[in-house]
């Protein structure tokens, strides 16, 4: 982790003009800027405290926390800090997400995500807390939800904010954070469990399957949760999921097991609900199944490819190829006769094939008729 100099992150913020602002908090702002290191323009966002707020604590936690941590690509990257007054206060240097939140994506962008990104996102997050939970000792994050999810340069999402993270089970932290997204069942500091963790991912998942607010009180029940309970138990998967994009017939059953692990999650029996680690498995498992079954089998690729494949290299191209490596050995004849004989690998095949989507679809053994709930 670097030490940067306060003045270097003034410069790079231009004195925290508001325009650089990028986020805000309960107890801190984020800004984007440019460092320079070994002549190297390096884009981060730091992170200060709110102004006026006297508690610094939640800032030196999330410094503490993030420092324990290990390298991991669904976290959030710290690179550094900064000393900035007197009472040796600190800022924090993080890698910068040009792509906003999950939050903004769901419901403040005009185009909503398509269904597969939904669906590795889903992983990635689940990812993430998989990676928190499998420290030693454990790091509870206690505040999972989409405006604590965001998206690097690459669109991949990360786990961001842990001011009220804890590393262990502190028996002594008082229940914390955000409506909606909190554990029922963590209402005392006896009750802190990775399942308050769970509970949250559990949420985000009904939040990016339908497209809803945690809480709307503009809505009918206004939580989200009790609102899509309802209809889970009544298996009624489809009119929960986001009507402004249409679920395509091959994913319909990947979001259906989205929905079950979603109510298992936010089940309000806490030994119900499964850990990070089997919800990973799970979703591994059910995507790889998917996907194996919408492949034709390999029998049916080799008779098709037989017909279809197109080699962007002609036979002339091959002969000249050929043709050269024979004069270095001196074998020009024998080598130029057996140009039609070249042999290539199926990565080179894929790799040049020209698909004809409708004999492709032939090949397909499952059929489109899957519905939701089957």
């Amino acid at each position: 982790m670097e030490e940067f100099d306060y003045e270097e992150v003034v410069k790079a913020t231009e004195n925290f003009n508001p325009r650089k602002m990028i986020g805000k908090g309960s107890h801190g702002v984020v800004y984007e800027g440019v460092v320079v290191k070994d002549s190297i323009k390096r884009m981060v966002a730091i992170k200060k405290p709110s102004e006026g707020l006297e508690d610094n604590s939640k800032l030196e936690n999330e410094i503490q926390v993030l420092t324990s941590l290990g390298q991991n690509p669904h976290v959030v990257n710290l690179i550094g800090t900064t000393r900035y007054d007197k009472n040796k206060k600190k800022l924090i240097v993080m890698d910068l997400m040009a792509n906003g939140t999950l939050h903004d994506m769901l419901h403040e962008n005009k185009t909503p995500p398509t269904w597969p990104k939904r669906v590795e996102m889903a992983m990635q997050i689940a990812r993430s807390v998989q990676f928190l939970h499998g420290e030693k000792p454990v790091v509870i994050h206690r505040d999972i939800k989409s405006s604590n999810i965001l998206f690097d340069s690459q669109w991949n999402a990360k786990l961001a904010d842990f001011g009220l993270a804890v590393r262990g089970v502190d028996s002594l932290s008082q229940p914390a954070g955000t409506i909606g997204y909190l554990d029922p069942c963590y209402t005392t500091p006896d009750k802190l469990s990775t399942k308050n963790d769970i509970f949250s991912f559990g949420v985000v998942l009904l939040e990016m399957v339908s497209g809803r607010k945690a809480i709307d009180v503009c809505k009918t029940p206004s939580s989200l949760v009790e609102w899509a309970m309802r209809l889970i138990e009544q298996k009624l998967f489809k009119e929960i999921c986001d009507g402004r994009v249409a679920v395509p017939d091959n994913m319909v059953a990947t979001v259906s097991y989205l929905l079950r692990c979603a109510a298992r999650c936010v089940s309000e029996n806490e030994d119900e609900r499964p850990s990070a680690r089997d919800v990973v498995l799970g979703m591994e498992r059910c995507f790889v199944e998917r996907v194996s079954r919408f492949l034709p089998s390999w029998k049916c690729v080799l008779v098709w490819l037989r017909k279809k494949i197109v080699i962007s290299v002609g036979v002339q191209s091959h002969e000249r190829r050929i043709r050269c490596i024979a004069e270095e050995e001196g074998e020009e004849d024998d080598a130029v006769s057996s140009a039609n004989k070249v042999s290539i690998t199926i990565r080179q095949v894929l790799a040049h094939v020209t698909f004809d989507s409708h004999e492709f679809n032939c090949c397909q053994t499952v059929s489109h008729q899957t519905r939701f709930g089957q």
